[in-house]
């Protein structure tokens, strides 16, 4: 137990007595190791704890929030009366003190039983700096890094939750550069998952040496690419990152209580093509993005958010239920204790379709095909957005005919939802960090092949 129950309580009634209609507790402690391998060394190793309290007083539709590294009586009780104070009124609570555990839970990662030593670690990470060394001379940079945390959350609310949990994180990402003459690339691979280093032991160290030297040094002599309004395939895996920026964000409570996003009045209508239908799941077992409870204590689960084209549900948690009155979806979530939590996403993807790879390429007389995505930017409240391709290719003729580089896709998130036309067979994940109201946060992204019957690509060829 991180946070005494008596204390919590006590703290929690305060709140009530001090006029709050609800108040809950966030505890957490998280211990950290990161190593980062650089130059054919050990660049940095960090390691420590961090570990703290958030309280949250709700009155009506607006909260406070603050946060302390101190779970003392004293100081507790003073930052909520403080807090309190904002909002100044006396009630007589109802809050009984007891705290109900609830049902158990599915959790959806352990850290395993092959956890390593530092050294051996690190002589995983030197062992695939030479297989991408070897691949190549024109391998100029090699970098990987690898971050391991298990963050220990408790939570209580006045509603009488008590709940504890115990989320292992593993990340391990490695990005190489390729240079010839004056020219340079680049591609990353960064693999995540719920878990311990058994996850790593699960990669196959050749192939991600063989994928990511293929991807640099495919592109780095590579065509530019054209521009223009094209139809465009985009490949399973990170091609999701579009859904999830250019169109998730615009369905998370977060925007859609403030009419910041253009979806907040359109559940129930048709805001894809007919092809489309996507989830927001939290279940999934060892997933980079999944969550056995969300950080208001509500069981996560599989969310519904387009079916067939339609628009089903969004993505809600606590205010953003009182705000908008929709249902929550154990979506609450936050970087640590410093943060109030807020609807973000978990793992967003677009489901399986029913065309094949090669039945999607074959419709294309002249298009592009994206392999693999890179950075961007959007704007949160159009889904306005702009990414790089770090790998694509031409199309002629139904077949892919020659890679290009810089290549840039144009547009905003609900246009390209309507001209998704035909969507693949199989779907994959790929981990990533989201940073929003709450922090950043691990998600993955995911979606089949799926081709844009039409969207600007910017380009110098």
């Amino acid at each position: 137990m991180l946070l005494n129950s008596q204390i919590a309580s006590k703290v929690i009634g305060k709140g009530l007595e001090l006029g709050a209609d609800f108040v809950d507790l966030f505890v957490e402690k998280t211990e950290l190791q990161s190593v980062n391998y650089k130059g054919q060394k050990v660049d940095q190793v960090q390691s420590g704890i961090n570990s703290g309290i958030g309280l949250r007083l709700v009155y009506g539709n607006q909260s406070l929030y603050a946060h302390s590294n101190s779970l003392d009586e004293a100081t507790l009780l003073d930052i909520i009366s403080k807090l309190a104070a904002i909002y100044a009124c006396d009630r007589k609570s109802n809050f009984s003190g007891a705290f109900n555990t609830g049902s158990d839970f599915k959790h959806v990662g352990t850290f395993g039983e092959h956890e390593l030593s530092l050294r051996d670690k690190i002589q995983t990470m030197t062992k695939l700096d030479q297989m991408i060394r070897s691949k190549s001379d024109k391998v100029a940079q090699v970098s990987i890094s690898l971050i391991q945390k298990l963050q220990q959350v408790e939570i209580f609310d006045s509603e009488g939750l008590h709940r504890k949990d115990d989320r292992p994180y593993i990340r391990f990402a490695t990005h190489a550069i390729a240079k010839d003459g004056d020219k340079q690339t680049s591609a990353f691979h960064g693999p995540g998952a719920v878990g311990g280093w058994d996850f790593v032991n699960s990669l196959d160290l050749k192939e991600i040496a063989t994928t990511i030297t293929d991807r640099a040094l495919t592109v780095l002599n590579a065509d530019l690419c054209p521009a223009g309004n094209m139809p465009v395939v985009l490949e399973n895996g990170f091609g999701g990152v579009i859904f999830h920026e250019a169109c998730g964000h615009l369905l998370e409570t977060t925007s859609v209580e403030k009419k910041a996003s253009v979806f907040w009045d359109k559940k129930g209508e048709q805001i894809a093509h007919s092809e489309v239908s996507a989830v927001d799941d939290g279940t999934i077992d060892n997933e980079w993005g999944s969550i056995s409870i969300d950080d208001e204590g509500m069981e996560t689960q599989k969310t519904q958010l387009i079916k067939d084209g339609v628009l089903t549900n969004f993505l809600c948690d606590r205010m953003g239920e009182v705000k908008t009155g929709h249902p929550r979806t154990g979506s609450a979530r936050r970087q640590n204790y410093k943060f109030h939590p807020a609807s973000r996403m978990r793992n967003t993807y677009i489901e399986a379709g029913t065309h094949s790879r090669d039945e999607i390429l074959s419709s294309i007389d002249n298009g592009l095909y994206c392999k693999a995505m890179g950075g961007g930017s959007v704007n949160p409240g159009t889904g306005e957005f702009n990414f790089a391709v770090e790998e694509g290719y031409l199309i002629k003729n139904g077949k892919i005919e020659k890679p290009v580089r810089g290549a840039t896709l144009i547009g905003t998130g609900p246009d390209v939802l309507m001209k998704i036309s035909m969507v693949g067979k199989d779907c994959t994940l790929t981990a990533g960090m989201c940073g929003s109201v709450s922090g950043s946060v691990p998600v993955t992204v995911g979606q089949p092949p799926l081709k844009v019957d039409d969207i600007l690509v910017g380009g110098q060829g």
